[in-house]
């Protein structure tokens, strides 16, 4: 009886954990994004014509710019002011060092050209015999590619159950072991400890822990 109980706690838990922390993260990106009316007069705020205080106002006006934003970075003009703009910032160095690197990172996740956390991998890591699953960022190159003896792959390996930290290794080639598991599927292994893994088919399967002898 009491271990029927347990199931049904853990199931229980198992949905409502996530739930909550899903919804907790939006409210908290919602208050965010309609925090940004406080540096807009307030003849312009929504609140002063509006009866009751509608939230997610600003998120959607955050959307509706990065929308306008990007209609206007992929015309000529656009695309010349973008490039007047980064030579300005170029020219200051602590800005400089915060836009390139936050570009660089974003263009890792949705720029065609790059590879980068588009492939789950499989190394030995950290230690011979001992298995660690990695995202594939690209091959090494320059200086790295130059003094390794044999062809060599950039792989980031999250932490447990953290996986915006881990760590970056330089493996050879021949020892990654791709994976036809999808991105988000990993994140969810990793994440749950291996207590959540795909079955290789449709779905995911929950692995009870058990006790090692």
């Amino acid at each position: 009886m009491s271990k029927g109980l347990k199931g049904y706690f853990v199931a229980g838990l198992l949905v409502v954990v996530p739930l909550y922390i899903t919804v907790y993260v939006l409210a908290l990106i919602v208050r965010f994004m309609d925090s940004i009316f406080a540096i807009v007069p307030a003849s312009l705020q929504p609140d002063t014509y509006l009866p009751f205080h509608i939230p997610g106002l600003g998120m959607l006006f955050t959307i509706a710019g990065i929308f306008v934003v990007g209609v206007l970075a992929t015309n000529i003009f656009g695309r010349w002011v973008l490039k007047i703009a980064e030579r300005v910032v170029s020219r200051l160095p602590i800005l400089r060092m915060v836009y390139n690197a936050s570009k660089q990172f974003l263009e890792t996740f949705f720029s065609k050209e790059h590879d980068g956390f588009r492939k789950v991998v499989l190394v030995e890591f950290p230690r011979k015999g001992a298995y660690s699953i990695g995202f594939l960022t690209g091959k090494t190159r320059g200086e790295v590619k130059e003094k390794t003896p044999e062809n060599t792959v950039n792989v980031f390996i999250p932490t447990t159950p953290n996986p915006t930290s881990g760590f970056y290794i330089i493996v050879a080639e021949s020892e990654v072991v791709p994976l036809d598991m999808k991105v988000e599927d990993a994140f969810k292994v990793l994440m749950t400890g291996g207590m959540v893994v795909p079955d290789g088919k449709a779905g995911f399967k929950v692995i009870a822990p058990q006790r090692v002898s």
